[in-house]
C-alpha cells in the first residue's frame, strides 16, 4: 500500500474579500509563529494569484497591524502577536517523523504536545527540554510546537551493531525510540568489527549535524549470540554486569555468627514450626511461614522476613549500591540481585536448618480467618523445611506429606483472606506469565504458560496481609503525620476505563462504569468470564494498561487494585530496596523515635519507582528477546492471532499459540490505502472500507523477524 503524502494540494485563493484575506493571512501568520515574512513572501506562501486579491493584501496587512494582531519589523516583514507558551517537559519520541512532549505541568496542559522531528533541536526519547508551543492548534486539533533547548540528557550512551564502510562507521542502535544512527570515527572503534554487538557514547551532536558522533565504550561480541544479546540488554537498561570488588569485600567482611545479646532483643520463633515456600529455583529465601495452634482454638500465623537492615548499614558501601540499583532483576536467564551473593543466598536468606534474623508480623486468627491480635518485631527463626511451589501444593492435593495438615489449614484460611479482600473491592488481575525453556546455548526449545495454583495465592495473601498491617499500624500510630514509604495506586483514568470497556465488548463481555463502587466487581467478573480463552491475555494486559500505575510516595495514599486504605512493601528486602527503607522506619517508630525528614525519604521513593519502570522493562526486553527469537526458528505456517493494538503505522497481532506478539505494517498491505481512526483504535480502507479494529481474531504468517529490534513483521493470511 502506497502512502499518502502530508502535503495536501493547495487552494487557489480567488475572489476574496478583505475580510477573508485578513482571516487567511493571519491564519497563516499565527501557524507559523516566531517567522517573519515580507507581502511579496506572503503573496507567494498564500498562493494569491488574482490581481484584486495582490492589490487588499497591503492595506490588509496594515489594518491588521493596527488591530494588534500583527506586528511589523523596520525592515518591512510581519509576523504574528499571538504569545505562545514556554513549557518544560520529556520527550517520548515515537518514531522518526515526529516525538510527544510530555508536559510537567500537567493541570495547565493535560495532552502531550507534538513536535516533529526537525524541530527537535536533537532532542532524543526522554531528554528534558524546554519547548515553545505554537499559539493554534495543527489540522488534528492537537497543539505542537518546537524545542527550544535540551535541559538535560536522559541518557548518552547506546547498545547497538556496528555496520563498517571503507570511509567510516555508523552504530545502529537497538533501542527502538533512537532513531538516528550514531557516526564512529574509525579511531573510535575500539577494534570493533563489522556486525559486533558494542556500547557506545555519544560525544557531540552539532545542530547541522544529521548524526550524532560517538565513541565506542565496549565490544559485547557478535550480534545474535545468546550471551551477547543480554549482555546488550542488560547495557541499554543500565544495568550493572558485576559488583564493584570493594562492596564484595565488605560484605564478606559481614560476621555470621550472631550474638547472644542481639538474639536476647529478639522475639524467639526457633521452636515454632516453620517453612519456606518459594519457586524451584530460588536462592534467595525472603520469607517464611510459622503455624501454632493457641490454646483458645484459633491459629498463630507468623510471616517473617528476612532482616537485611541488621546487615547492610546505613552509609556502607553495601547500603549505597543497594540503594543504587534498588531492586533486583530477572531476566530470561538470569536474575541481577540487589545484594551481593554474600548476602543474597547467604546471611540473609531464610534457608531451611538454619537459625536467621527476621522482622515478623504474627497474627492470631480464628476460624473465620479474622485477625483477632497482631504483633510486629524482630524475631529469630528456625525453618524446618524448604519447599518449592509444586512440592506444597502436590502435599496439598494428596493430603500427605511433610506438614500437609498445616498446609492445608494455612490454604483454607488464606481463601477466606483472599474472599473477603475481593468482597472488599480488590480486584483479581491474573496476567498471564511465559516461561522458555533454554537449551545450554540459551536457544529457547519451548515455550509455556506458567500456571498459578492455590499455594501461590496461599503465599500471596499472607504477604498481602502483612504489608497491608504494617502501612496501617505506621499510619494509625499519628493519622498518617509520620513519614513513611506507601505503595500507592491511583484510581484509574476514566477515558482510559471506557476504552478498555468498548474494546472488552467486541468479545461480548460487559464492564459496568456507572457506579463506582461497581467498577471493581465487573472487572473481576470480566476475568472470571475469560479465563482460558483466547483473548485473556490480551484482556487482561489493556485491563492493566488502562490502571494508574503503582508508586513508592510518602504520600499515604489508598491502594485502588487491593482496595486497601494503606498499603506498603515490607515482604521482600533481599530483592527492594523500599523494603529495606520500611524496616528501617518501622523500627524507628517502634524505638519512639520521631518522624524523620520527609523530602528526603520521598526522594528515595521517586528513585526506586523509576529504578522498578527500568528493571520492568529490561524483563519485558529480554523475553520479547526471546520471542522473537523462538519465532524465528518456529516453522512457516498460518498462525491464529487477536489484533492487541493499533497505530498509524501498524497492526499488533498477539499470536494466539505462542503469546507473541509482532506488527502488520501498513505500508505493506497493498490492496487498498487504510487511514488509521485513533477515537475507534481501527483502521480503514479507503476504497473497499474493510475495517481493522482491536479485538479482531485475525490469521498472520511471520515473514521476518529482528533480533536486534526485537520486532517480528507479520502479514496477514486470508482476512476477508
Amino acid at each position: 500500500m502506497g502512502r499518502k503524502s502530508d502535503k495536501q494540494s493547495p487552494k487557489n485563493k480567488k475572489g476574496m474579500d478583505s475580510a477573508q484575506l485578513a482571516k487567511t493571512v493571519l491564519n497563516f501568520l499565527d501557524k507559523n509563529f516566531g517567522e517573519e515574512f515580507s507581502s511579496k513572501q506572503l503573496v507567494k506562501k498564500l498562493e494569491l494569484r488574482d490581481a484584486k486579491t495582490k492589490s487588499m493584501l497591503d492595506s490588509t496587512l496594515h489594518k491588521l497591524v493596527e488591530s494588534g494582531s500583527v506586528s511589523k519589523n523596520p525592515r518591512n516583514a510581519y509576523s504574528s502577536t499571538k504569545e505562545p507558551d514556554f513549557i518544560t517537559g520529556t520527550v517520548d519520541y515515537v518514531n522518526p517523523r515526529f516525538a510527544f512532549i510530555i508536559p510537567d505541568d500537567r493541570e495547565k496542559f493535560p495532552k502531550d504536545i507534538q513536535i516533529k522531528d526537525s524541530d527537535l533541536k536533537n532532542a532524543l526519547d526522554g531528554d528534558k527540554v524546554r519547548i515553545m508551543i505554537n499559539p493554534n492548534p495543527n489540522r488534528s486539533g492537537r497543539l505542537d510546537g518546537r524545542v527550544l533547548e535540551v535541559i538535560s540528557r536522559n541518557r548518552d550512551e547506546f547498545v547497538g551493531r556496528v555496520e563498517i564502510s571503507p570511509r567510516f562507521a555508523f552504530v545502529v542502535a537497538d533501542f527502538k525510540k533512537m532513531h538516528h544512527d550514531i557516526f564512529i570515527r574509525k579511531g573510535d572503534l575500539m577494534d570493533a568489527q563489522h556486525n559486533q554487538k558494542v556500547v557506545v557514547k555519544i560525544t557531540e551532536w552539532r545542530d547541522d549535524d544529521k548524526n550524532p558522533t560517538g565513541k565506542v565504550l565496549r565490544v559485547l561480541g557478535e550480534a545474535g549470540d545468546h550471551e551477547v544479546e543480554i549482555h546488550s540488554i542488560m547495557a541499554e537498561f543500565g544495568l550493572p554486569f558485576e559488583y564493584p570488588e570493594e562492596v564484595e569485600k565488605e560484605a564478606e567482611e559481614i560476621r555470621e555468627e550472631v550474638p547472644q545479646s542481639e538474639i536476647a532483643k529478639r522475639k524467639d520463633f526457633r521452636d515454632v514450626t516453620t517453612f519456606t515456600i518459594d519457586p524451584a529455583d530460588a536462592k534467595d529465601f525472603d520469607d517464611a511461614i510459622s503455624y501454632r495452634k493457641l490454646e483458645n482454638g484459633n491459629l498463630e500465623v507468623g510471616v517473617h522476613i528476612a532482616d537485611v537492615t541488621h546487615y547492610v548499614r546505613p552509609n556502607t558501601l553495601l547500603e549505597k549500591e543497594a540503594y543504587d540499583r534498588a531492586t533486583s532483576v530477572y531476566l530470561v536467564d538470569r536474575t541481577i540481585p540487589m545484594l551481593p551473593e554474600r548476602l543474597s543466598n547467604g546471611l540473609c536468606s531464610l534457608r531451611p536448618e538454619e537459625e536467621k534474623l527476621t522482622f515478623s508480623c504474627v497474627f492470631e486468627l480464628n476460624e473465620n480467618a479474622e485477625v483477632v491480635k497482631q504483633w510486629i518485631g524482630r524475631t529469630i527463626i528456625y525453618s524446618d523445611r524448604r519447599f518449592a511451589y509444586e512440592d506444597a501444593q502436590e502435599n496439598i492435593d494428596n493430603q500427605s506429606g511433610d506438614f500437609y495438615q498445616e498446609l492445608t489449614h494455612l490454604n483454607d484460611l488464606a481463601k477466606k483472606i483472599r474472599k473477603t479482600r475481593f468482597q472488599k473491592g480488590a480486584i483479581n488481575f491474573e496476567t498471564v506469565e511465559v516461561k522458555f525453556k533454554l537449551d545450554e546455548d540459551g536457544t529457547p526449545l519451548g515455550l509455556m504458560v506458567k500456571e498459578r495454583k492455590d499455594i501461590h495465592k496461599m503465599i500471596e495473601e499472607y504477604m498481602l496481609l502483612a504489608n497491608k498491617t504494617v502501612a496501617e499500624f505506621i499510619y494509625n500510630k499519628n493519622k498518617g503525620n509520620d513519614t513513611f514509604v506507601y505503595r500507592t495506586h491511583d484510581y484509574p483514568d476514566s477515558e482510559r476505563l471506557i476504552t478498555f470497556s468498548n474494546f472488552a465488548k467486541r468479545f461480548g463481555h460487559e464492564v459496568d462504569l456507572e457506579k463506582e463502587g461497581r467498577i471493581s466487581y465487573s472487572l473481576n467478573k470480566l476475568m472470571d468470564e475469560i479465563q482460558g480463552k483466547p483473548e485473556q491475555n490480551v484482556l487482561e494486559q489493556l485491563a492493566i494498561r488502562s490502571m494508574a500505575k503503582a508508586k513508592y510516595t510518602t504520600e499515604p495514599k489508598g491502594h485502588f487494585g487491593l482496595a486497601f486504605k494503606h498499603y506498603t512493601h515490607f515482604t521482600s528486602p533481599i530483592r527492594r530496596y523500599p523494603d529495606m527503607m520500611v524496616h528501617r522506619l518501622l523500627q524507628h517508630y517502634l524505638d519512639g523515635n520521631k518522624s524523620p525528614d520527609q523530602e528526603a525519604w520521598e526522594d528515595k521513593c521517586m528513585h526506586s519507582s523509576d529504578r522498578e519502570k527500568r528493571a520492568s522493562d529490561a524483563e519485558r526486553a529480554s523475553i520479547k528477546y526471546k520471542q522473537v527469537e523462538y519465532m524465528s526458528l518456529a516453522e512457516e505456517k498460518v498462525y491464529g492471532g487477536i489484533v492487541s493494538g493499533v497505530t498509524e503505522w501498524g497492526i499488533f497481532v498477539e499470536i494466539t499459540e505462542t503469546k507473541c506478539e509482532g506488527m502488520v505494517r501498513l505500508q505493506t498491505m497493498d490492496d487498498d490505502y487504510y487511514e488509521f481512526d485513533e477515537k475507534n483504535m481501527r483502521v480503514i480502507g479507503a476504497k473497499n472500507k474493510k475495517m481493522i479494529t482491536l479485538g479482531d481474531k485475525v490469521h498472520v504468517r511471520v515473514v521476518a523477524t529482528d533480533i536486534d529490534r526485537r520486532t517480528i513483521d507479520l502479514e496477514f493470511a486470508d482476512n476477508d
